[in-house]
C-alpha cells in the first residue's frame, strides 16, 4: 500500500505535507492509496470493519486540492484525508447514523461545525467510521464497537484473539481506522470515555477536549453537559494540530462562548520534550489494574519513566462519590427529541419514542442486545427543571471538580492527575475537564495499554506539553500486523 515514492504506513502530517512539497506526493494519489488499504484490511483480508462509508466525492475533492496547492493561507491540513466517526453530520452524500438502522437515511444538507472547521482547513473528509450503536447509549448488554446498522470493529493487535469489546468504545471505529492507517487522523466524540477508551485499546493518541472547546451543533448528542468531539491520531504532534483546527466560537453550540480566549489554533508550540521536567503529577493507585500484573506492571514503568523525565509522582487519594446519577438518560431523552425532531422525511424516526418503537419491529436485526438504555432514558422526565435532574447534575459537578479534581489540584499544588486507559474518564466527564491518552506498552497477548494525563479546564497545552514528553521518550507505538491476514 505505497505510491511509488511515497511510504503510506505510520505517515504523518508533516510526512505527507514534506512529500506534497517535494511533489513525491498528490492528495490524489494519497486518497486512493487509503482506500486501495481500506479495501484490503478493512472489507477484506482481516476485515477490521471501522469504516461504514466512503466519501464517493473524496478523489474529486483531492482533485480539486491539488489544482489549487501553494496558494496562500494553505495550512497543515490541506489535502490531508480525515475519517469521522459516523454520529458527526457532513454535507457529503454520506448518512449520519450513529449506526442505527431507523437513521440510514439521514442525509444531511450541510456540515456539523466540526466537519466545516476541518473542511476550511482543507482536509479531504474521506468517510464516515461505525460505532458502538447511539455512541453505546443503546444497551450496556452487547459489545462495543457494535452497531445494527454495519456490525461488530475489530481491535486490530488481535483479531482472532481479544473479545469485540476489547477494541474500546464509542469511537472504535476511529480508534482501529487510525490505528490500522486508514487514513492519517480521525474525529471521535466522547460522553465518558469514548475517545479515551479506544485511543488506549488501539493504541493511538486521543484528546477528549474541555467541554466547550469544540462545538457540537449537528452531532447526534447525548449529553450536553458531558459531550464533546477530539482528534484522534497515531502521534500527540498530528492529534495538537488537529485539535487546533477544531476549535472556534459557534453560535448553534452557546458552550463555545466561554472558549473565546481560552481556544488556541494552533497547539503545537505546546510540542515539548521537556515538557514533564519540574511537573507534579497526582497518581491514584485506586485507578490502575491492580487486578491485572502485566497492565500493572506497564503503569508502573510509566510512573518511573514519567519522574526519570523530571516530574514529581505524588500518590494521592481523589475522593470518590458513591452516587448513581441519571443525567445522562435526562439529557439524552431532550437532546435526541430535539435532533430527531430536525431531521430529512426520509428518516421514519422523529423522537426517542419513534426509535423505540420502530427498533421492535424487527428486533432481531434492529436491537440485537437490547435497548434497556432507551427504554429508560424514555421513562424519565424531559423537562430541563425537572427537580431530580437538577439535584443529580449539581452532585455530579460539585463533586467531580470542588470535591474532586479542583480539590486535589490545589491540595498537591498539580498539574495533571494520571490514569490508566479510561479508567478515570468518568471524574473529568462530569466536570467537562480535559484529558489526553499516549501509548504506554502492550500486553502479552499483544493488547495495548494507555496513560492519561487529566487536568482542569483549557489545559489541553498543557496536557500535551506533558503527553508529548513522555511520547517522545518512550516511543512505545507498534504497528499493528495485518499484512499476515
Amino acid at each position: 500500500m505505497e505510491t511509488s515514492t511515497f511510504k503510506l504506513i505510520e505517515a504523518t502530517i508533516e510526512d505527507i505535507q514534506q512529500a506534497f512539497r517535494e511533489q513525491k506526493l498528490t492528495s490524489v494519489e494519497l486518497v486512493q492509496a487509503y482506500l486501495d488499504r481500506i479495501e484490503a484490511y478493512d472489507q477484506n483480508g482481516p476485515k477490521i470493519n471501522s469504516v461504514r462509508a466512503i466519501n464517493p466525492d473524496a478523489l474529486a475533492i483531492a482533485a480539486e486540492l491539488d489544482e489549487k496547492r501553494g496558494q496562500d493561507g494553505q495550512g497543515p491540513l490541506y489535502g490531508i484525508p480525515v475519517l469521522l466517526k459516523d454520529n458527526i453530520e457532513t454535507k457529503d452524500p454520506m448518512p449520519t447514523t450513529a449506526g442505527a438502522i431507523a437513521l440510514e437515511h439521514n442525509f444531511a444538507n450541510e456540515d456539523a461545525f466540526v466537519a466545516k472547521q476541518l473542511r476550511d482547513a482543507g482536509a479531504i473528509i474521506l468517510g464516515k467510521v461505525n460505532l458502538s450503536e447511539w455512541a453505546y447509549f443503546m444497551s450496556q448488554d452487547g459489545p462495543s464497537g457494535y452497531s445494527s446498522l454495519a456490525g461488530q470493529v475489530k481491535n486490530p493487535y488481535g483479531i482472532d484473539v481479544f473479545e469485540a469489546e476489547d477494541v474500546g468504545g464509542s469511537s472504535s471505529g476511529t480508534g482501529a481506522a487510525i490505528a490500522s492507517n486508514f487514513a492519517v487522523v480521525g474525529v471521535g466524540t466522547e460522553t465518558s470515555g469514548s475517545i479515551l477508551s479506544p485511543s488506549s485499546a488501539n493504541s493511538i493518541v486521543g484528546i477528549k477536549p474541555t467541554v466547550g472547546l469544540i462545538s457540537r451543533s449537528r452531532i447526534i448528542p447525548i449529553s450536553e453537559s458531558q459531550d464533546t468531539a477530539g482528534p484522534m491520531a497515531r502521534t500527540v504532534t498530528d492529534a495538537a494540530i488537529l485539535l487546533g483546527a477544531m476549535t472556534g466560537v459557534d453560535e448553534q453550540d452557546p458552550a463555545t462562548l466561554k472558549s473565546e480566549g481560552q481556544a488556541l489554533t494552533d497547539y503545537t508550540p505546546h510540542l515539548k520534550a521537556d515538557g514533564l521536567k519540574g511537573a507534579r503529577i497526582g497518581v491514584d493507585l485506586a485507578f490502575l489494574n491492580n487486578e491485572a500484573p502485566e497492565e500493572r506492571a506497564i503503569m508502573d514503568a510509566a510512573i518511573e519513566q514519567i519522574k526519570a523525565l523530571g516530574a514529581t509522582i505524588v500518590e494521592l487519594t481523589i475522593p470518590q462519590k458513591d452516587f448513581e446519577s441519571d443525567v445522562l438518560w435526562y439529557e439524552f431523552k431532550r437532546g435526541v427529541n430535539d435532533y430527531l425532531a430536525t431531521t430529512p422525511e426520509d428518516v421514519p424516526v422523529k423522537s426517542l419514542a419513534d426509535v423505540i418503537d420502530f427498533n421492535k419491529q424487527d428486533p432481531e436485526r434492529r436491537m440485537k442486545f437490547g435497548q434497556a438504555v432507551l427504554d429508560k432514558a424514555q421513562s424519565l422526565s424531559d423537562d430541563p427543571n425537572d427537580a431530580t435532574y437538577l439535584e443529580h447534575r449539581e452532585i455530579d459537578f460539585r463533586s467531580s471538580t470542588s470535591e474532586g479534581i479542583d480539590l486535589v489540584v490545589k491540595q498537591h499544588q498539580l498539574d495533571a492527575l494520571l490514569f490508566q486507559n479510561n479508567r478515570g474518564a468518568a471524574m473529568p466527564a462530569k466536570a467537562g475537564y480535559p484529558s489526553i491518552t499516549v501509548p504506554a506498552g502492550y500486553i502479552a497477548d499483544g493488547h495495548p495499554v494507555g496513560v492519561t494525563f487529566s487536568a482542569q479546564a483549557f489545559s489541553e497545552a498543557r496536557l500535551i506539553e506533558l503527553a508529548y514528553s513522555y511520547e517522545q521518550a518512550t516511543q512505545k507505538r507498534i504497528v499493528p500486523d495485518l499484512e499476515s491476514y
